[in-house]
């Protein structure tokens, strides 16, 4: 095992100047020193002294076809030299073919007429979700959302986020979230089947509305406070949670039955992470609204967007300038979406990603026998968990992940002769789940090459 990794010269330089000039709010330092890379491709990021890091994470996801994707990238190439640039304001046809792409698509597979709004991102792509909830429930600004759910951290976005510390500096700005346990299995009630779980999540959640006196449903009007329920079909920031396949079919029943809308938040999950284009496509419901970003350009472009139900969306109810951003629907962002879609169309990746995540698992649940740290491993397709525990493979070990994530930054593994380091991604509700996102074009060896170096830092961690 090696020492604490020491910054190059010219790389201290550079730290340097970044603790002088550059805001820390928006990075996160998880090792010390933190790397700086220089390029990438596929699976792999190299830092500045060339040396390769497995990235089983792939940018929370945004990611999704690999780094420096040849044809995406391409497509980008392309629309540099034909049209880079235009005023949101204004028309071109990338956006209208995009639009058109993502709105047949959900016709076909939820039966409703919906329209598509683009914005710059993930987050920015919440708060126009927000406005078109509001604007079709006569201004209503409470929302429900789950326990351990994120869904970004501008000020309406991380007020339906979980997470007291996104909101703790800045308090609320309008939106307000009514928390709902998520029916996280393995920290669920012991004696339920998770089926069971799922349905006594829901039977629990269906409960505020029984009486006025739960203080979320008016009887004598037939009428909630609640506008809408933002969901993450598998929590991506708690810990690549997925329910029971009940679980959504039963949530909707009641969320119908008193007017409360669905937002599905694809942003980390959606372009196939879990084998479909939206993970929400898993489990047999349509949703309202469906709000998504990353992966759309593969990381290359900030664009994300919302589709939207006719009903809440056309433009009788959500009329020109309801929202805008110099940058939505962006030419270069709506390029390599298009060709994204293209490229998806022609080869099976639900079967392709199902079938990787299938061997993945397995490889997860061998090294789950072997190590009793390993508490809980599950996953959807390229959407996979690995829960670090104490001995009793149960009680949260944050501590253990965090040293896993710093030795598998020190670059110094060595497989078949390769020097390697392995990049993890950090989630759950105690920060003790490793949320593998493996890029869908990872090969069958890479995922061995993977796991044997999670074996690896095991080891490595059950020795120290």
């Amino acid at each position: 095992m090696s020492d604490i990794r020491i910054a190059t010269p010219e790389d201290q330089i550079l730290l340097d100047k970044e603790a002088k000039y550059c805001s820390y709010g928006d990075t996160v330092h998880y090792i010390e020193p933190p790397r700086i890379f220089s390029r990438c491709e596929g699976s792999y990021v190299w830092d500045t002294e060339d040396q390769a890091y497995l990235d089983l994470q792939m940018w929370y996801s945004a990611v999704n076809f690999g780094y420096a994707n040849p044809r995406l990238n391409n497509a980008l190439k392309q629309q540099i030299d034909t049209l880079p640039q235009i005023a949101s304001q204004y028309l071109h046809k990338g956006k209208i073919e995009l639009s058109e792409m993502i709105a047949v698509d959900a016709k076909k597979k939820f039966g409703l007429d919906g329209r598509v709004h683009f914005n710059v991102g993930g987050s920015q792509s919440i708060e126009d979700s927000l406005k078109v909830v509001r604007n079709a429930t006569n201004g209503k600004s409470l929302m429900f959302a789950f326990e351990g759910g994120y869904h970004g951290r501008t000020l309406g976005a991380s007020s339906i986020t979980s997470s007291y510390r996104y909101r703790r500096r800045y308090g609320h700005f309008g939106e307000r979230a009514q928390f709902i346990p998520f029916p996280y299995h393995f920290r669920g009630p012991k004696g339920m089947t998770k089926e069971e779980y799922g349905s006594h999540c829901v039977q629990q959640f269906a409960r505020l509305f029984e009486t006025e006196y739960n203080g979320v449903w008016d009887p004598k009007v037939g009428q909630s406070e609640y506008a809408a329920f933002y969901v993450e079909p598998i929590q991506g920031t708690g810990g690549y949670v997925i329910p029971p396949m009940n679980f959504y079919r039963e949530l909707k029943q009641v969320l119908d039955q008193h007017g409360i809308l669905m937002v599905s938040d694809e942003i980390q999950m959606g372009f196939y992470r879990t084998g479909k284009l939206w993970s929400i496509e898993h489990f047999d419901v349509q949703p309202d609204v469906i709000v998504f970003g990353k992966a759309l350009t593969n990381g290359l472009n900030p664009l994300g967007g919302i589709w939207a139900r006719e009903e809440l969306i056309n433009p009788k109810i959500f009329p020109p300038g309801s929202t805008h951003s110099t940058f939505a629907s962006n030419p270069l962002g709506t390029a390599v979406g298009l060709e994204m879609f293209k490229m998806t169309s022609e080869v099976d990746y639900g079967a392709m990603v199902m079938a990787k995540g299938k061997y993945f698992l397995e490889g997860l649940q061998d090294l789950q026998k072997r190590f009793p740290i390993i508490g809980d491993v599950d996953g959807l397709g390229l959407a996979l968990r690995c829960e670090i525990c104490g001995p009793d493979g149960f009680t949260p070990d944050k501590a253990t992940l965090d040293y896993m994530v710093e030795e598998g930054m020190k670059g110094d593994m060595v497989v078949d002769g390769q020097k390697l380091g392995l990049i993890l991604d950090v989630g759950g509700y105690y920060k003790n789940v490793i949320t593998l996102a493996p890029s869908l074009e990872i090969s069958y060896p890479e995922i061995d090459l993977g796991l044997k170096l999670l074996e690896q830092l095991l080891v490595r961690a059950t020795k120290r």
